[in-house]
């Protein structure tokens, strides 16, 4: 999730299925970060496996580099349509690719080459946006200028998506009205644009009888509020900085959650409420949270945060870990909620006290792997897009 303006973000999300047999994927995605918002490139290669996914890659590559370096959408468009030859067979490009542009704050520049047509969302309901038909170096390329507002959805897919169920579930395939009335229900749960991704291409490979006879790729994009969310994870180094980072951390906007034993006690003594632990193991192999007054979760810490690691490194992967986080009442799928779905700005307060009960030789936890977990955790929500910050004490 990227800043769009003081106020918006936008969050990204994309994910793909391979031909049945294929280690490589014919689709490509490419996403540049640019000064003045983002370039979104999604390329379909000609059949699949190795020559598809050059050819998408090489697509995908070529326009985001030069949009990258400065050069206008229609110069890009018009040198790669330049480029790409034409099958001899079939008669048709060897990549066809829909771009994304997110400009100057609030504006989307859509280029559309062969791919299906891009499905958007405004206030839960499909939107019909304008589309103008140019003539870029002899092919039909549909552009769209769209004015964004808050809670737009763009999803962009390639045709192994409409190709789903063909013989099979459908006689003609799954047809635009389809995945429209299929996606719509998903939406009043606020998913980000990663869940909602993956939702519609789990339906694509049940349509495919998990043997999908093309590649398919879906790239969300949601327009959102910016949220704010604050996480404590053990006390500081020094004992004299507790109350400085206390107070830091409950004067942040946002929710709050606090991680570790320790640091809970620390924070119901700060805020002068009970610490009321939990009775309810939701999940054996994650201790229990418990309750105070003032702050939104309190969890365990090193064995929760490793979980919640996991779950962030699989949202990164294929994303099917969302099964069990989603619902789930343990501490780590709690937070994997809030970090993932809910916060688009994470504040980490990390304390780097050394806990006795961590020195233990028959406990494989140690400082190292704390610190280690919140390097890796950062990492992981900055790959999806978060702005996050961390403070040590």
């Amino acid at each position: 999730m990227r800043m769009l303006r003081n106020e918006l973000c936008r969050d990204i999300g994309y994910l793909s299925i391979n031909h049945i047999g294929e280690q490589l994927c014919g689709d490509h995605v490419d996403v540049v970060e640019q000064d003045n918002g983002v370039v979104i490139v999604l390329a379909d290669g000609l059949g699949s496996g190795v020559k598809a996914n050059i050819l998408s890659t090489l697509t995908g590559k070529i326009i985001s580099t030069m949009l990258s370096q400065g050069m206008k959408i229609e110069e890009a468009v018009e040198t790669i349509m330049a480029t790409l030859p034409v099958c001899q067979i079939r008669g048709v490009a060897y990549s066809t690719f829909t771009i994304i542009r997110i400009y100057n704050n609030d504006i989307a520049e859509i280029y559309q080459y062969d791919n299906p047509r891009v499905i958007m969302f405004r206030a839960g309901e499909k939107y019909d946006y304008p589309t103008t038909e140019l003539l870029i170096g002899g092919k039909k390329v549909l552009r769209s200028d769209i004015k964004l507002m808050r809670d737009d959805i763009i999803i962009a897919f390639s045709d192994g998506v409409e190709h789903a169920g063909v013989g099979n579930h459908y006689n003609f395939g799954w047809t635009r009205e389809d995945i429209i009335g299929y996606i719509k229900p998903f939406l009043a749960a606020n998913y980000t644009a990663k869940t909602l991704t993956t939702i519609l291409l789990e339906e694509v490979e049940r349509l495919y009888d998990a043997k999908p006879m093309d590649d398919a790729t879906v790239c969300t994009i949601k327009i959102r509020d910016r949220v704010p969310m604050n996480l404590l994870f053990g006390p500081p180094q020094n004992r004299d900085d507790t109350k400085r980072m206390m107070s830091l951390f409950f004067a942040k906007e946002g929710k709050h959650i606090v991680c570790g034993g320790t640091t809970s006690t620390i924070c119901a003594n700060y805020l002068g409420k009970p610490l009321v632990p939990s009775l309810d193991f939701f999940d054996p192999d994650i201790p229990p949270t418990a309750t105070i007054e003032g702050v939104d979760l309190v969890t365990e810490g090193v064995i929760t945060i490793n979980r919640v690691l996991e779950y962030a490194k699989n949202y990164l992967e294929d994303n099917k870990s969302y099964e069990d986080w989603s619902y789930k009442q343990d501490g780590a799928s709690k937070i994997a909620r809030l970090l993932f779905e809910e916060a688009t700005d994470i504040n980490f307060f990390v304390g780097r006290a050394i806990n006795p009960a961590h020195q233990n030789p028959n406990l494989p936890i140690n400082f190292s792997i704390k610190m280690r977990l919140v390097d890796e955790l950062t990492e992981c929500l900055e790959k999806m897009g978060k702005k996050v910050k961390v403070v040590y004490f």
